[in-house]
């Protein structure tokens, strides 16, 4: 895990953030909503790179002083290694640089390894929005953390 980084989203990522994006959602997003993305002045993204390419992004929309997560994703072959962790830990950082007192995410019901990599980063759940992911009618686990 050495020889990744983790940076700022810039333009010429957007190709390889979508490929990630279609590898791992089954609505994914399109090019021109990443383009859009880093030029929202309320967005941060980052991505996170190993020598040869980017695995995997991470962003959130800056509200007030709240963080809301809209997206974290890991190319598939290069999960359970650490770098979500490592995703999450640099948008909490970037978070709290920018003054952000809490962060929040709706994540999969059924997706225990992000609700558990979330947890291990001080989010706790909350609430339930049912029926919230349109492609199966799945509910989102609401969580959050607090920086206080």
């Amino acid at each position: 895990m050495n020889n990744v980084s983790v940076r700022f989203m810039e333009e010429k990522d957007v190709e390889e953030v979508f490929e990630v994006e279609r590898k791992c959602f089954t609505t994914p997003w399109s090019k021109e909503s990443f383009l859009q993305e880093i030029k929202n002045e309320l967005a941060i993204y980052v991505v996170i790179e190993n020598k040869e390419k980017i695995i995997g992004y991470g962003g959130m929309w800056k509200i007030v002083d709240e963080g809301h997560i809209t997206n974290i994703a890991i190319d598939p072959i290069y999960r359970k290694k650490g770098y979500g962790d490592k995703i999450v830990k640099a948008l909490i950082q970037v978070a709290k640089e920018e003054k952000i007192n809490s962060m929040t995410l709706e994540v999969r019901d059924s997706n225990e390894a992000a609700k558990s990599l979330y947890e291990k980063n001080g989010f706790y759940s909350c609430g339930v929005r049912q029926k919230y992911y349109e492609d199966n009618g799945e509910d989102a686990v609401i969580m959050w953390a607090e920086f206080k």
